[in-house]
């Protein structure tokens, strides 16, 4: 997969879940990311949705929808294939399989898995900040 030719590896991220609620909660740490070009699964946005919907409410949750949706990529079997094997792998962490595809598509495209979940915090690629 191509990214965009104005942006760099170094700018370009893989959002997890807790990467865009904390920077709908106006986190800081998470101010420099928000010029970064982002990339994410429908498993993330399905997240992002929810949360807002528990949290919030339905138009919250529709405006950001809207919003991030459109850096959605789609995944391929070898994602998902290592994806399962990761989670396998490391059973003893709560990783959720949106986070475990969100991770190897990451790495898939040479790119950081940005998080502020705990369980990731030693993996490699992965851009930790709380």
């Amino acid at each position: 997969m191509n990214l965009e030719e104005s942006y760099t590896e170094e700018d370009s991220f893989f959002f997890d879940s807790y990467a865009f609620f904390e920077i709908l909660k106006g986190n800081k740490n998470y101010e420099i990311y928000k010029k970064c070009r982002i990339i994410t699964t429908k498993l993330n946005i399905f997240e992002l949705y929810l949360g807002l919907l528990r949290e919030v409410n339905e138009e919250t949750a529709e405006k950001f929808l809207n919003k991030y949706y459109k850096f959605v990529i789609d995944f391929d079997e070898d994602v998902i294939k290592g994806a399962a094997k990761l989670k396998n792998k490391l059973n003893n962490r709560n990783l959720s399989m949106a986070d475990c595809i969100g991770y190897i598509l990451s790495k898939q495209l040479g790119i950081k898995f940005l998080t502020g979940d705990k369980e990731f915090e030693t993996l490699d690629n992965a851009e930790f900040v709380k």
